[in-house]
C-alpha cells in the first residue's frame, strides 16, 4: 500500500515567516524526529497568492500513525515550551491548512 501525505499549509502573518522556517529548521524537525515523524518536503511560496507561505508534506503510512504521532507531537513538552519561546514576540502564523492526499498509480511519488 502506497503512503498518505499530508499536505499542510501555514500562512504567516507579514513578516514572519523567516522566524517559521527558523523554528523549524533549529527546533521542530529534531521534535518530530523523535516522534518519527517524516517529512516529505519543505517550500516557500515564489509565485502565488501569498509569499507569506510555507508548504510542507509528511510521509504516513496510515491515518492512525499519523493520529498517533502528530498527537504525542502536539503535547511533547518541548514542542510547548518551544512554541512559547518562539513567539514571545507575537504569534507567527495567521492560519494552517491541511490536506491528506493519496498517489494516483502513475505518481512518482509513491
Amino acid at each position: 500500500m502506497s503512503k498518505i501525505y499530508e499536505m499542510r499549509v501555514y500562512r504567516c502573518v507579514p513578516g514572519r515567516l523567516p522566524d517559521l522556517v527558523k523554528r523549524f529548521e533549529n527546533h521542530t524537525l529534531k521534535i518530530w524526529e523523535k516522534h518519527g515523524i517524516r517529512q516529505a518536503g519543505f517550500f516557500t511560496t515564489v509565485v502565488g497568492q501569498s509569499s507569506q507561505e510555507l508548504t510542507y508534506f509528511l510521509a504516513w503510512d496510515s491515518l492512525a500513525e499519523r493520529e498517533q504521532k502528530w498527537g504525542a507531537f502536539q503535547t511533547d513538552p518541548v514542542w510547548i515550551s518551544t512554541r512559547a519561546e518562539t513567539e514571545k514576540n507575537g504569534q507567527i502564523v495567521e492560519n494552517i491548512t491541511s490536506q491528506f492526499l493519496a498517489p494516483t498509480a502513475f505518481s512518482a511519488v509513491k
